[in-house]
């Protein structure tokens, strides 16, 4: 049984700094593209960030430079180092796992390619 569990959201000021953990479990998740998707209330779910199985990532241009996707293959979980937090990253953030092992180049952030998700961790930024 395939199971995400992410944790490591909070409250946080302007500035500061996150890292969000999911755990895999069911599944190797080394061998899948995994992403961190996030929606804020009244907005569509959108993409993050995404690592392939080969390590290499990919993410929303809004997010590069600030957020760092990795791995631990040994433990079968993804992280997200969030820094320099603005109010506007305040959202839900959930982890993803697609049945294909490479991320799409331009596709890698439409969620209908993702089969599996975590429940969602809370990220509140205060201004």
């Amino acid at each position: 049984q395939v199971q995400l569990v992410e944790s490591g959201g909070g409250s946080v000021q302007a500035g500061g700094s996150l890292r969000l953990t999911c755990t895999a479990s069911g599944f190797t998740s080394g061998n899948s593209c995994m992403a961190w998707f996030r929606q804020a209330p009244g907005k569509e779910r959108e993409g993050v960030a995404c690592i392939d199985y080969d390590g290499y990532v990919r993410y929303s241009g809004s997010m590069e430079g600030r957020f760092t996707i990795s791995r631990d293959t040994a433990k079968n979980t993804q992280y997200l180092q969030m820094r320099n937090l603005r109010s506007e990253d305040s959202a839900i953030y959930y982890c993803a796992a697609a049945r294909h092992g490479r991320c799409y180049t331009t596709a890698w952030n439409v969620a209908s390619l993702y089969g599996d998700w975590g429940q969602g961790t809370q990220v509140t930024v205060s201004s």
